[in-house]
């Protein structure tokens, strides 16, 4: 049987870039070469789409330098003609990589316009039959990826463009949940546009209270980007009360807004934050769920109470935190997450794969925090090693996901 020929992107625009690059190098360590033929393609912070680059599988976690898509002497630039379909997808000359006057070096160009001379430059990828977009933040993770690909008519895992753009925004994914029925950290969301510059935000830090205490949010709180993953731009304040208490929480929504104007003050929830991985592979089966895991901060068990998982918990510090799964929890209430986690799911009209993150109080309610509908896949990422503990290899996991959008 001839291999399908896979396109695994990975790179991005986002804060998220190095994070997708390091997903991106554990898949392809772990793909299936016997039955994939695979095409890596990067793009740049810039947002050039390149192949020939760096090799990818050489990345990994607990380096000093996170990896970056970079322009090397021997990469190429990567051009789509959306009207080819899955036969669209082009590679040109490294020179036309600082040549963007001719259409090289952008997103994507149509053959069709460019000067007949310059076809000779262009050569063909070959019939692609499917794109694994291992792309974390906006620009990937946020159903513009998913659009150009749905334009083009080329299968892709994940979820689709609705699901993908309402999961990257945390103050709508609360919305549509809420109608759902299903449980949301109270919250607020602030518009910064209205803040000219950046001595507004303490200018405002009365108006911000006022907003706070109107809405009876409960300290601690949580200042976050609406449209941002992996905790950039994350704070944490613990109280309203104190001379300072007002240029704190103005100073964390400053933070926040340096990543999206739309920033989210969320109440903190007092409860256990258990994650869920969930998989739909193929649109005709149900959901399916995995064995609910923790991430548990090891500093917390050296006395840091107030830690929390940022990104250097996530990404830098393996000794930082470690993942259970399953979480230590009654099977009463990891049966409850798993429920929860597959019908807010459902209610995003997700696909592929998801990674539901929830808290779990006290009471044994279950309150879902938010959806990440691209995950990480890094060597201690939550997604992989809770379909591990539930049953599902990672290799066979990826070409469950690849098999799926194929057989569509």
């Amino acid at each position: 049987m001839a291999k399908k020929r896979i396109v695994v992107l990975y790179g991005g625009m986002a804060d998220e870039h190095p994070i997708s690059c390091i997903s991106a190098a554990s898949v392809l360590r772990a793909i299936d070469m016997e039955r994939y033929e695979v095409i890596p393609v990067g793009i740049t912070r810039k947002g050039q789409w390149i192949v020939d680059g760096e090799d990818p599988k050489a990345w990994k976690l607990g380096t000093s330098d996170l990896p970056s898509v970079e322009i090397t002497k021997n990469s190429r630039p990567v051009l789509l003609d959306p009207a080819l379909g899955c036969d669209g997808f082009f590679a040109g000359e490294h020179e036309d990589l600082k040549n963007p006057a001719n259409g090289y070096g952008t997103n994507f160009v149509s053959m069709s316009g460019i000067d007949p001379e310059k076809h000779n430059v262009v050569c063909s990828l070959g019939h692609v039959d499917a794109v694994f977009p291992v792309l974390h933040g906006p620009f990937g993770e946020d159903g513009t990826v998913q659009g150009l690909f749905e334009m083009m008519k080329v299968p892709y895992v994940g979820c689709g463009v609705l699901a993908s753009s309402v999961c990257m925004d945390k103050h709508f994914t609360k919305i549509l949940l809420q109608a759902a029925g299903i449980d949301v950290a109270p919250w607020i969301t602030l518009d910064t546009r209205e803040f000219d510059s950046d001595s507004a935000f303490e200018r405002n830090a009365m108006d911000i209270l006022a907003q706070v205490q109107r809405a009876e949010l409960a300290y601690p709180l949580f200042i976050k980007p609406s449209r941002a993953g992996s905790s950039f731009g994350v704070t944490k304040v613990e109280s309203g009360d104190g001379a300072d208490a007002r240029s704190q929480l103005a100073g964390a929504v400053f933070e926040a807004s340096r990543h999206d104007w739309k920033v989210l003050i969320e109440e903190g929830i007092d409860g256990r934050e258990i994650e869920c991985a969930v998989l739909r592979d193929v649109p005709a089966e149900q959901t399916r769920t995995s064995l609910p895991g923790e991430v548990v901060l090891d500093s917390r068990s050296h006395g840091d109470d107030d830690a929390f998982y940022d990104f250097d918990s996530k990404y830098m510090d393996e000794s930082a935190s470690h993942v259970e799964v399953p979480a230590s929890l009654p099977q009463e209430i990891l049966e409850r997450v798993r429920t929860v986690a597959g019908k807010s799911f459902d209610a995003v009209d997700g696909m592929g794969l998801s990674r539901v993150d929830t808290f779990v109080r006290p009471d044994g309610s279950v309150m879902v925090n938010e959806i990440n509908t691209m995950p990480g896949f890094t060597s201690i990422s939550m997604y992989p090693k809770a379909w591990e503990a539930t049953g599902i290899p990672y290799s066979k996991l990826i070409t469950m996901l690849i098999d799926g959008v194929l057989s569509n």
